[in-house]
Formats: structure tokens, C-alpha cells, sequence
């Protein structure tokens, strides 16, 4: 008994070190501190928008205003201990959703769990989401090149995960007018960045028309961050 037990255990072990050398394989530097992981959640993929119903269901997708008044293109939500809002106050992260007057959804574990995995993945060992912005794209829709300035710890990285209608990610530099590269990504793929790079200006294309089995005709972003 012990010996069959010994051997599960190092069947396991060397799995595990396949996985951990594929991902490797799979890691694509897309800068000095950012990285694309291709596919890496597609295992969890195709089952997330099934996850995210009851956190939407609580905390429905809205279009938040900026600072200056502008509705924003892109529908979002928030789940986790604290959630992004934007309002004519400004950008912050705040523990209540202002449309309910309740906190945030909690962040299922499985979501943070793979957040986690990813930041180890792309060398962030230590990694401890407590918001996971929910943005969901409409084909047209688009992000303008922006920086992620509202976090405590401005080195702590991004984990971003895409699901549904292939997107055109925009990557640059410290300066809007520094180049930037296009980076397709599909479903299931993650793109994180942070330490040296955390402060990069990144947006997306304008998300053209399709279906996804998963997803329907949208595109869902995933955005975990360190807020707090």
C-alpha cells in the first residue's frame, strides 16, 4: 500500500513538473516585466461566464462615468473585497457598490486561485488579488490607452484574463505617445505585467463582431489587481 501511495505521489509530482514546463514554454515576453501567457486559463475558460451570473445578478454591469462626465463604452462590474468606480468624484476602489449600497461580491476562489497562478507564472510569486474588475465588450467597443494609477502598491502586477470574441491588446511604454505593440488574444488567454512595466500604457482595439461559444457576441475581460 505505501509503495502504490509512493507511486501516485511521484506520478503526481512529475505531472506537476510537466505542467509547470509547458506553461513555461508557453510564457511569451511581451516586455522587460510583461508577459503573455497563451491559453493558460483556457482549463477554467468556457466555465467563468457560468461563475460570474450570480456576482452579476448582485452587482449588474453598468457604464460608470468619468471624472468629467463621459460614459464610459465598456460595461463593467466588480467582485472582491474592494471594487473600481468612477464617478464626477474621480477613480477609486471602494468596499460598496454605489448602485446597491451593499459590498461587493465576493471573488470565487477559483478565479483567484487562477490569478495567482498566473502571477507565478510570469515570476510575481507574490501575488493577492483583492478586486477583480468584470468588463464586458460589445462588439465596437473599445479602451483608450490608459495607466493603472489607483493602487496602494504600484509594483504589485495586473493579472488580465480574456474570454469570448478574440480582442487586439494594446501594450506600450511609461509615455501615451511611447509606441505600442498589438498583441492578439483569444479566449482563455492572460496578459500580466507589473514591477519595471506596471506603470505601461495599455488599452484595446475595437472588439469586432462575432460569436463565441462561450461568451455569445461579446468579449469579457477579467482585471485582477492588488487595490489595497
Amino acid at each position: 500500500m505505501k509503495a502504490a501511495q509512493a507511486s501516485t505521489t511521484a506520478q503526481r509530482a512529475r505531472r506537476g513538473e510537466q505542467l509547470a514546463l509547458w506553461r513555461s514554454a508557453e510564457r511569451e515576453p511581451i516586455g522587460a516585466a510583461a508577459v503573455l501567457l497563451p491559453g493558460f486559463a483556457a482549463a477554467l475558460a468556457d466555465s467563468i461566464p457560468a461563475l460570474l451570473a450570480p456576482i452579476l445578478s448582485a452587482a449588474p454591469l453598468r457604464h460608470m462615468l468619468t471624472p468629467g462626465g463621459q460614459r464610459m463604452s465598456v460595461a463593467m462590474s466588480n467582485c472582491g473585497a474592494v471594487g473600481w468606480v468612477s464617478d464626477r468624484s474621480g477613480y477609486r476602489y471602494s468596499p460598496i457598490d454605489p448602485d446597491s449600497g451593499r459590498p461587493w461580491p465576493a471573488m470565487p476562489g477559483s478565479l483567484q486561485g487562477l490569478a495567482q497562478r498566473a502571477a507565478r507564472a510570469a515570476g510575481f510569486a507574490e501575488f493577492f488579488p483583492d478586486a477583480c474588475l468584470i468588463n464586458y465588450y460589445a462588439p465596437g467597443t473599445r479602451l483608450s490607452l490608459h495607466q493603472d494609477r489607483n493602487e496602494r502598491d504600484l509594483t504589485a502586477p495586473v493579472v488580465s484574463v480574456s474570454l469570448g470574441l478574440p480582442a487586439t491588446f494594446l501594450f506600450g511604454g511609461e509615455r501615451r505617445r511611447d509606441p505600442t505593440r498589438r498583441i492578439p488574444l483569444s479566449h482563455g488567454d492572460v496578459v500580466v505585467w507589473g514591477g519595471a512595466q506596471r506603470l505601461a500604457f495599455h488599452g484595446v482595439a475595437a472588439l469586432r463582431a462575432g460569436e463565441h461559444p462561450a461568451t455569445g457576441c461579446c468579449r469579457i475581460n477579467l482585471t485582477f489587481r492588488h487595490a489595497l
